[in-house]
């Protein structure tokens, strides 16, 4: 080729690159806008959001895949099997790496000189539960609310739920805040709160007051619900419970229809009236297509060795080892279980029944006995060395049986986000969005 030629064409390539150039500029200032802006919006400090508020509805949501292990077989029964030891993966948190834990539940702090209460895992006879993922569960919770509502075991429950997750939350981004009835714990940046709400006989009562409170004095209002429920309306997942303070004596005074007529009622009638007054609230409040409702069925005590022990006449105190072979205590009414049974076969909206009273009657050796408090203090030395007398055998020492409540509520939790995807693999996952 010639040299003024090759010249020629040169000069038309460089002319030619000029003027690309411009336009290419602009295409990386643009995509680079672009990537600044999506990132901002992807932050919940974003000035966007911060000048003109969210969208409605917005919330920055991770899928969250459910595998087939993270699901238990159709048709198992969860609540039938037996206790396994299981000192390599139990207890799944401590004492001392949740803050959380009152004085009530933690028994190792308080003197107990045992910990084998927190080795014993639950296995179901015919399928396994799912690993507990406090990520997992986090990811299911983000941007919702999970309540437990009833009493102090119940309360037992909510603080193991908590201390479950809350080790996987770096410092900063998680609080907890006292508000009576009420405590709340966030994870900030799922935008999920882990709740509880003292209502012990999940009607109203003269009992509500989340401190000052009896179980001597006992006034239920069998019909009122308002009050509570103005707090429960619009949460995600509802979990409530409500036994033990029923059963303090076969009758208990009530009221029903006019709040100045106090009657005697017959303990299982004022349950099974108060129960209904809680379905009618359901039915009227609850979002079947935003919300979940779970009852968790009764808490055993374990009040006296004879029933397990025939001929002895002590409680749950220095006992180490769960029960075993069929055993079901005095302490755990059938007549109640019937009733719970019957109000929600009646029910339109959906509640799940967690029947966790039979796998928690084996455990025996898992209350807080002498190592706990009453009336907000720890026992003394003196009440200390009368356990037949102080013992508490219906509060739960934390690690402990609550956290397989829990487990089980998980288990759930995954079983009800059923959204069948196809990856790449070929493999069948679930996933929430």
């Amino acid at each position: 080729m010639h040299q003024p030629q090759m010249m020629k064409q040169n000069s038309w390539l460089d002319r030619r690159i000029q003027s690309l150039f411009p336009v290419a500029l602009v295409s990386v200032l643009i995509v680079g806008t672009v990537r600044l802006v999506l990132d901002d919006l992807r932050s919940n400090h974003s000035q966007i959001f911060q000048l003109y508020g969210k969208p409605e509805g917005f919330k920055h949501r991770k899928p969250v895949f459910v595998s087939e292990k993270d699901r238990f077989e159709s048709g198992c029964n969860v609540f039938e099997g037996s206790w396994v030891w299981d000192n390599v993966t139990y207890p799944l948190y401590t004492e001392e790496s949740c803050p959380y834990l009152v004085k009530q539940t933690t028994c190792r702090r308080n003197g107990r000189p045992d910990s084998f209460y927190q080795n014993w895992r639950w296995q179901p006879n015919d399928c396994k539960l799912p690993r507990f993922d406090p990520f997992k569960l986090l990811d299911i919770l983000r941007g919702k609310r999970l309540m437990f509502i009833g009493d102090s075991v119940q309360r037992g429950q909510f603080e193991s739920m908590v201390c479950m997750v809350q080790s996987v939350i770096p410092e900063g981004k998680k609080s907890f805040h006292r508000i009576p009835p009420m405590k709340i714990f966030k994870a900030e940046e799922y935008n999920a709160s882990i709740e509880y709400y003292w209502a012990p006989f999940i009607v109203e009562s003269i009992s509500d007051h989340a401190t000052k409170h009896t179980v001597l004095k006992r006034l239920v209002n069998l019909d009122s619900i308002a009050k509570h429920g103005k707090s429960w309306e619009g949460v995600d997942v509802l979990v409530f419970e409500s036994y033990v303070w029923w059963m303090y004596k076969p009758t208990i005074n009530a009221t029903y229809g006019d709040p100045d007529n106090i009657e005697e009622y017959n303990v299982t009638a004022a349950y099974k009236l108060a129960l209904e007054t809680w379905a009618n609230w359901l039915e009227s409040n609850i979002n079947p297509l935003t919300q979940q409702v779970f009852f968790m069925s009764m808490s055993p005590t374990h009040l006296w060795s004879w029933e397990w022990n025939p001929g002895s006449n002590e409680n749950c105190f220095n006992e180490s080892y769960p029960i075993q072979g069929s055993y079901w205590g005095t302490g755990s009414s059938l007549t109640i279980m019937e009733i719970i049974k019957n109000i929600l076969q009646e029910l339109k909206t959906n509640v799940t029944f967690l029947n966790i009273t039979q796998l928690s009657e084996y455990r025996k050796d898992a209350h807080t006995t002498i190592y706990g408090e009453q009336k907000g203090k720890l026992l003394t030395k003196e009440q200390r060395s009368d356990p037949k007398t102080f013992a508490d055998c219906i509060h739960w020492c934390l690690p402990g049986v609550p956290d397989t409540w829990n487990q089980i509520l998980y288990a759930h939790l995954l079983q009800k986000h059923q959204i069948f995807c196809n990856l790449k693999e070929n493999k069948n996952f679930e996933t929430i969005y």
